[in-house]
């Protein structure tokens, strides 16, 4: 798989148009490198993840260079608007609000809500299957606002901790049923740790893209149409594998390019008639 893997991705970087217009380029890309497992603190230096492989492969495939600037998620925009960044490479929801001000790419990952139980537990397909348990969740994060608004409806009990590492440990020790958090944070947890299992996901129908400063079309459709080729011959999927331990579902945003550019039904999505793939 891997070697074949190597091949296609070897083909696609040749064929990609574009890639002549980026050689000698250098692009400056931001990520947030506390946020694992798509950017964080890598053990022989520097920072390593979903998001660094993602933005390195762009690099490589476009002949370009990558100056990946790990800093706090809440400059990353401001910084965007400022010229600092070319574009953002930290997973960034898309919104209506967001979209307003800044150009996404379409999306290359779900962003949902996963649930983290102990291993063995029987499987849930719905959230009333949580009624009566103990929901441990990241104090302050929109998981924990979210499973608050839920409490009633629900019937389950919310509990708050500090991190998140100390949220999926209630799990671990008994103290809580489930642990909620980021669809790719909670696959990350369960793959560092046996003793747990995936359960339950809640689609919010979200996604995430890269977000490009107004104005920049031509280089968010250069950067878009790697994006789709990563789609089409595997790559985004071996990366989710690699980072998350998850094949992503038929349909799923990482395995499905978008007609156009941008991300449809948001503000500034262009309607083009080229052929998403490696062409």
């Amino acid at each position: 798989m891997n070697c074949k893997l190597s091949i296609a991705v070897l083909a696609a970087a040749l064929a990609l148009g574009g890639a002549a217009r980026a050689q000698d380029k250098t692009y400056t890309v931001a990520v947030d490198g506390t946020f694992a497992p798509h950017a964080m603190p890598s053990l022989s230096g520097g920072v390593e993840g979903f998001n660094i492989d993602l933005a390195n492969e762009i690099g490589t495939r476009l002949g370009a260079k990558m100056d990946i600037v790990a800093t706090q998620f809440s400059g990353i925009l401001p910084g965007l608007a400022a010229g600092t960044y070319d574009f953002v490479v930290a997973p960034t929801t898309i919104t209506k609000e967001r979209a307003d001000s800044v150009l996404f790419s379409e999306g290359y990952l779900n962003t949902d809500f996963g649930f983290v139980v102990k291993k063995g537990t029987e499987d849930i397909t719905d959230l009333e299957g949580f009624e009566g348990k103990v929901i441990a969740v990241n104090k302050g994060s929109v998981y924990d606002s979210w499973a608050r608004e839920k409490e009633g409806e629900v019937g389950w009990t919310v509990e708050s901790y500090g991190t998140n590492a100390d949220a999926v440990q209630a799990v671990m020790s008994g103290r809580a049923f489930a642990n909620v958090a980021g669809n790719t944070v909670s696959a990350w947890a369960v793959k560092q740790n046996p003793q747990l299992q995936l359960s339950y996901v809640f689609s919010t129908g979200l996604v995430w893209g890269m977000p490009f400063r107004k104005g920049d079309e031509e280089l968010r459709a250069t950067v878009e149409k790697v994006i789709e080729c990563m789609k089409t011959d595997g790559t985004m999927a071996a990366l989710s594998e690699k980072w998350f331990g998850t094949i992503p579902e038929p349909g799923s945003a990482a395995v499905t390019p978008q007609p156009g550019f941008g991300e449809p039904g948001f503000a500034g999505y262009v309607e083009d008639d080229h052929t998403p793939g490696c062409n």
